[in-house]
């Protein structure tokens, strides 16, 4: 995939700064990803000599951000990085001033983003019963079986009660369907 235009902007800007100010200002961002505050008397210190705009200094901001993130999102280990900001432009000192901050805090990064991920409910507890219906009112004889399920369900924080009835051809082709997710789940892993 191709970087996206205002990062090779933005490298083109960073380039214009000392190594050694972007890595201070990537452990400033680094502390923002994991939770902490960004300190901007400090960004603002170290941006001050390179004659920088305050829109600049956010572009800035924003693509460390981008380059340290989409590196921890996808696993990429900090010489791969390292040399992909180089081909985008980015001298060999300013990529290893990124790289490191990044090698330091990639599994802390990980985490924080592991943790943001999209997670889907969980099944709490499966109650079920079987009915035989054998007549009713209605008709004469009916003679299916017929499975009430009872799941509660977890997003984390509540568990919401799901209930519902099947007969027995239903009940078969959703354990069929479960087995097969479940197969092609395992299978991923």
């Amino acid at each position: 995939l191709d970087a996206p235009e205002w990062i090779l902007a933005e490298l083109a800007v960073l380039a214009k700064m000392s190594s050694v100010r972007i890595k201070l200002l990537c452990a400033q961002v680094v502390n923002g990803i994991l939770g902490g505050n960004i300190d901007y008397a400090k960004v603002e210190k170290l941006t001050a000599d390179a004659n920088l705009s305050q829109t600049d200094v956010k572009a800035i901001i924003a693509a460390i951000e981008f380059c340290l993130s989409s590196g921890a999102k996808y696993d990429v280990d900090d010489t791969t990085l390292c040399n992909e900001l180089q081909q985008l432009g980015l001298p060999k000192e300013h990529s290893e001033a990124l790289a490191r901050p990044y090698k330091d805090k990639k599994e802390a990064l990980r985490t924080v983003f592991v943790a943001s991920t999209l997670k889907l409910p969980r099944i709490q507890n499966v109650d079920w019963r079987i009915d035989y219906v054998i007549g009713s009112s209605d008709l004469c004889e009916i003679n299916q079986p017929s499975v009430q399920l009872s799941l509660d369900i977890t997003d984390g924080r509540k568990a919401t009660p799901v209930s519902f009835e099947v007969n027995a051809d239903k009940l078969r082709v959703l354990f069929n369907e479960l087995k097969h997710a479940r197969t092609v789940m395992d299978s991923m892993e």
